[in-house]
């Protein structure tokens, strides 16, 4: 037995698993969230020291060990959060997150206020899918009756009438023939006794 088989390195790498689109989605959202959420503790940490700088006159920041992050999204809203992320379709995750670190960068919230910045932004992206897809049910309803009414138009013209050729008897062709005209109601159809 040789040592080689005892060895990962030998054998092939794994593809990537093939994993759904709304799934790559909510990861790639849920992830920005996490790091913004990081980000926004560091913000607030580095504001605080410099209030305690100004106020003290002192930097006592040297001395100063902070936790990774202390900050956690409860797992109810991350739930709530990661449903909302899976109504976004995958063309939408990039300018979703776009918009997310614009309002982020715009308003510089506090650690807690970053989920609820996140939240807005996956309810203005739904409504806006949403705006969209009825957009385009309409034009798909409005092409379905302007093909059908082209149809119908086009239907209509081909059949022509001619007014020389008629199998509609008148009056005018019974003087014609001099016979006597029957006394009918017009909008009645014409019976004829056969002898």
């Amino acid at each position: 037995m040789s040592l080689a088989s005892w060895f990962r390195w030998n054998e092939p790498p794994n593809r990537i698993s093939q994993r759904n689109p709304t799934e790559m989605v909510t990861e790639t959202l849920m992830m920005e969230l996490s790091w913004q959420t990081k980000q926004a503790e560091k913000q607030q940490r580095e504001r605080e020291n410099e209030y305690r700088k100004i106020k003290t006159g002192v930097d006592y920041g040297w001395l100063v060990s902070y936790p990774k992050q202390s900050y956690d999204i409860s797992p109810g809203e991350r739930l709530q959060l990661e449903d909302m992320c899976t109504k976004i379709h995958p063309s939408y995750c990039g300018p979703v997150i776009l918009r997310f670190r614009q309002l982020i960068a715009e308003y510089e919230p506090e650690v807690q206020e970053v989920s609820r910045l996140f939240r807005s932004v996956l309810q203005e992206a739904a409504e806006k899918i949403k705006e969209e897809e009825e957009a385009k049910k309409l034009a798909r309803q409005w092409n379905t009756k302007n093909k059908t009414s082209l149809s119908l138009t086009t239907f209509k013209s081909r059949s022509r009438i001619s007014p020389f050729i008629s199998d509609i008897k008148t009056i005018s062709e019974d003087v014609e023939r001099g016979t006597q005209p029957t006394r009918r109601v017009w909008s009645m159809p014409e019976f004829r006794n056969t002898k």
